[in-house]
């Protein structure tokens, strides 16, 4: 079986975009609301792990004015997304970065992306950090936006209690199941998780604790405008 970076989730890119949407309940409407959460006057972005683009595209597609810069460490999943992101057009408002955000948090002043961002995303990324670290990126997320500029994450939590934790796994195999009743293919197609960089396998937290970690951070009010048991999307302003 093949070793993948945290997050690259399957051996083959191609299989990601149809993938992730029979493994992660609700993901359109997850990336969805992070993308109407960002305001009308959204025009610079930094996105943190971007994948193969499906966020980044719901972006541009919304303001037609945005421009993306992306950090993400799998050349891989950055060649997809650019491909995809060329074929629709949006080449010249997106700059892929061949990077770890978690080497950005500690050591800004290797990038040369600049801050005043009015807006931070990032999607079933920031989970593989561990807590200190996923502070760390919080920190300097709030350092790097503009004034009433936003971050949005969408993750799974860490259920708070084990009756919750059954609970959120039985919604999740009902989900594949109804999306792809052959849940034992689905499953093969899934790597071997290595560690790369800052990034391990699932490193979950409660929702308690990132609300707590981005109010420290130096987000000025924190969100949780989307919950779907063992996944939310939340943030805030600084």
């Amino acid at each position: 079986m093949p070793q993948l970076f945290p997050g690259e989730v399957f051996a083959n890119t191609a299989d990601f975009d149809t993938g992730i949407r029979q493994l992660i309940p609700r993901y359109d409407e997850m990336l969805e609301v992070i993308t109407c959460c960002l305001p009308p006057t959204t025009h610079r972005v930094l996105e943190l792990g971007c994948g193969t683009g499906e966020l980044t595209l719901k972006i541009l597609k919304r303001f037609p004015d945005a421009k993306v810069i992306a950090l993400d460490y799998s050349p891989r999943m950055l060649q997809f997304a650019q491909d995809k992101i060329k074929k629709s057009g949006y080449e010249h408002r997106w700059t892929g970065i061949e990077a770890d955000f978690g080497d950005w948090a500690n050591n800004p002043e290797k990038f040369e992306i600049g801050n005043e961002f009015d807006a931070s995303v990032s999607s079933l990324a920031i989970h593989h950090l561990e807590d200190e670290m996923k502070f760390k990126l919080f920190q300097q997320v709030a350092d790097s936006l503009t004034h009433n500029g936003c971050f949005w994450n969408a993750d799974p939590i860490l259920p708070e209690l084990p009756a919750l934790a059954e609970v959120y796994k039985a919604v999740r195999e009902e989900w594949i199941t109804q999306q792809r009743p052959e849940l034992a293919e689905t499953r093969a197609e899934v790597g071997i998780t290595d560690t790369q960089g800052y990034s391990h396998s699932d490193q979950l937290a409660t929702l308690d604790t990132h609300v707590q970690m981005l109010s420290i951070a130096g987000f000025e009010t924190v969100a949780i405008p989307w919950k779907y048991y063992g996944l939310a999307v939340f943030g805030g302003w600084v």
